[in-house]
């Protein structure tokens, strides 16, 4: 799995001019399911991902956790993450979870957030989604399971 996540100031995301998921201070996390993953892979990286220290704290320091700030999560599924452009011009998507198998691990994903995030907000499965944004820093990270 990959996931790329932002934190957040507000975050959100409409579908066809309605907005469906939105948050407040926390993170937007885009999360790519691969074509071998599974519930292990989302296990891992929602571990890493609720443990990681990168909410500031009062001195302004990547030192807190999204739980120590009672930060918000959103959640918008990406296959787009498993994009590969080694060859020509067009991304070849293979790596890619097939879609039952990719909203599977998704919904999985976002019921450990669930667990312990009191606000969770969703894209949509596959549809065509705008997603709005204020990075907070900017503070961008990759994950990938691959790596953890």
């Amino acid at each position: 799995m990959r996931a790329v996540v932002q934190r957040v100031t507000r975050a959100s995301v409409t579908i066809d001019g309605e907005v469906t998921g939105s948050i407040g201070q926390g993170y937007l996390v885009l999360l790519g399911v691969g074509a071998d993953d599974t519930r292990a892979e989302a296990d891992r990286l929602w571990k890493k991902l609720f443990g990681l220290r990168i909410m500031e704290d009062e001195d302004g320091k990547t030192n807190r956790s999204i739980d120590d700030v009672g930060g918000e999560v959103l959640v918008v599924s990406q296959f787009t993450l498993f994009a590969d452009c080694r060859h020509g011009r067009r991304p070849s998507f293979t790596a890619a979870g097939d879609p039952a198998h990719a909203n599977e691990l998704y919904e999985y994903f976002v019921q450990l957030a669930r667990q312990d995030v009191s606000r969770v907000a969703t894209g949509t499965f596959g549809a065509n989604m705008q997603v709005e944004l204020v990075n907070d820093g900017p503070f961008t990270i990759v994950l990938d399971t691959d790596a953890l």
